[in-house]
């Protein structure tokens, strides 16, 4: 045995299944160690990709997934996937090679310090330089990846450590300790119930961090069993179902939003899962409501997020305890309920308007009629992400994936496609701005080698919608952001894929429809007339009234 196939043995341990990635030349003695293994490995078209679907592995199964880079430009392309997870909190390890580090003969070709590189990005980064500590390594490396608050770690392999020989007493893995999370002193449970109770217009808010399966079991019980109202931010969208009558929805603005009309009566709100990367669905000020923190961990503070009590311990088991101390709340909600009501009304507006190009109330709409209730829709970065959030309900956990941490575009496609990889019997939509598509869309490709059954929509309007119409809202003129594109059915037939154009609306739900049912990859050109951006998004909450 060498330390490639000794590092492989490690990774089997860790119960890894599937590696994603793009092998390079001092990657050759790992690849053959995982020729030999049962371990599948997925090759993508980028790195980028790879790091993408194995951050969504991730997201979606709780276990670090993994991804393979060489060194130099294959580990430098890894730096925007390893910002994805570390900021998304997706577990993820990736390895990368490395010219030989006793002896070289190529001087300073394709180095860079990849190490260095990874440390602002990830909770741990190695480099392998003693065969014995592989094991241990590895371990450390998936225990730091997968422990609250997960994220991205780094491993490099040099090539010549790669192929060393192993020591017959080295210990080829390590024993798997599963450790469950300190509980939040009862005091502070007690505490929290206290405020819950005393408060007139309580609130409750659901965070990415609340993502978690027990997490997501208990609050559901909470809501039902206290009868308290809630809304989520982008990432805490599903968590409990949107279709329940106590759901308001999603902040999708941090301010000035329909929703902020409940935001602003509240007196209190509790926080679960709160994560700092989002941005802020509500901006504390000083002498206004009380907040409440529930997480893993204690609050970070800043000049917009200061809450009055922090519970910090299992999610899961704070929220169950405290829906034992609270009990059912008899309050009057009917302000709440009014709110509600009003964002039903707003948010059905334009769901059957016929214009074309498709308005971006209709496209959502008809994304929600096609979709069951367990159909997943990853979204790449733009401004349609901010249509979804709002007008979208998502009816279980993790059936809408957007990406409100590091915002990055270009990973819609290649996380749809690990959704799809992982649920083939569901139906899984990308949907992407033409910007976006264009960053990985050589990902096509990978996605029609894996036989997924995916529909890609490429939202189209030739410009970056998102800064512009952040462009307007500064009162700039529009300048700089608009582009050609290639004939998008043309570009995915030449894949051998199912390339569609819409060219009326009401021809795009029944295409939709027509898409899932035949299986396999499509791909729909669909042109979106973005006005409504300005209209609804800016002029509209200029002139917002709360009447409650």
């Amino acid at each position: 045995m060498n330390a490639s196939a000794l590092l492989v043995k490690a990774l089997e341990n860790e119960g890894v299944e599937v590696i994603y990635g793009v092998p390079g030349e001092e990657n050759l003695d790992f690849l053959e160690a995982l020729r030999q293994s049962h371990i599948e490995l997925i090759l993508t078209r980028h790195e980028q990709g790879a790091a993408f679907m194995a951050a969504t592995y991730g997201r979606l199964t709780g276990k670090p997934g993994v991804c393979l880079a060489t060194l130099g430009p294959g580990a430098t392309n890894l730096v925007t996937g390893a910002a994805y997870a570390q900021l998304g909190a997706f577990p993820m390890v990736m390895i990368t090679g490395q010219k030989p580090i006793k002896a070289s003969k190529q001087g300073q070709f394709q180095i860079v310090d990849v190490v260095e590189m990874m440390r602002p990005l990830t909770k741990y980064t190695r480099q392998i330089v003693n065969v014995t500590l592989i094991p241990s390594t590895v371990r450390e490396a998936f225990r730091l990846s997968q422990e609250e608050r997960p994220g991205a770690v780094h491993l490099e392999l040099p090539e010549d450590i790669a192929r060393e020989p192993v020591d017959k007493t080295t210990t080829p893995v390590f024993q798997i300790s599963r450790n469950r999370r300190p509980c939040a002193a009862e005091r502070l449970v007690v505490q929290a119930a206290d405020m819950i109770r005393a408060a007139e217009y309580p609130l409750l808010l659901i965070g990415a961090g609340a993502n978690r399966n027990r997490v997501r079991s208990a609050l559901r019980r909470f809501v039902e069993e206290t009868g308290i109202y809630f809304f989520n931010t982008q990432m805490g969208k599903g968590v409990v179902d949107e279709n329940s009558p106590q759901c308001l929805g999603t902040a999708a603005l941090s301010d000035n939003d329909y929703i902020h009309c409940a935001i602003e009566r509240a007196d209190l709100v509790i926080n679960v899962g709160h994560d700092v990367v989002e941005k802020p669905p509500f901006f504390m000020e000083h002498g206004g409501k009380q907040v409440i923190h529930v997480n893993f961990s204690s609050a970070a503070v800043d000049n917009v997020y200061f809450p009055q009590l922090s519970v910090v311990g299992d999610i899961a088991d704070s929220m169950s305890r405290m829906t034992i101390e609270v009990g059912r709340l008899e309050k009057d909600q009917s302000a709440f309920r009014l709110v509600k009501e009003s964002l039903d009304i707003h948010l059905r507006e334009l769901a059957d308007d016929l214009s074309f190009p498709v308005k971006p109330q209709r496209l959502v709409a008809d994304v929600r009629r096609v979709m069951p209730h367990d159909g997943v829709i990853a979204l790449d970065n733009g401004v349609y992400k901010i249509w979804f959030a709002r007008n979208y309900p998502a009816l279980e956990p993790n059936t809408v994936l957007l990406d409100n941490a590091l915002a990055s575009m270009g990973a819609g496609l290649p996380s749809a496609m690990e959704v799809a990889r992982l649920y083939p019997d569901r139906r899984v939509m990308a949907i992407c701005g033409d910007g976006g598509l264009m960053m990985n869309s050589q990902e096509l490709e990978t996605a029609l080698r894996l036989g997924l059954n995916l529909v890609v929509l490429v939202l189209n309007d030739g410009s970056y919608g998102m800064i512009r119409w952040k462009q307007y809202a500064m009162g700039f003129e529009d300048f700089g952001l608009q582009f050609g594109n290639p004939d998008f059915v043309l570009h995915a037939r030449s894949y051998g894929i199912g390339g569609h154009r819409v060219e009326k609306t009401e021809d795009f739900a029944p295409l939709l429809e027509q898409c899932f049912t035949a299986g396999g990859v499509h791909l729909i050109d669909l042109p979106v007339d973005y006005s409504e951006n300005n209209r609804v998004l800016i002029d509209e909450l200029r002139h917002k009234v709360c009447r409650i």
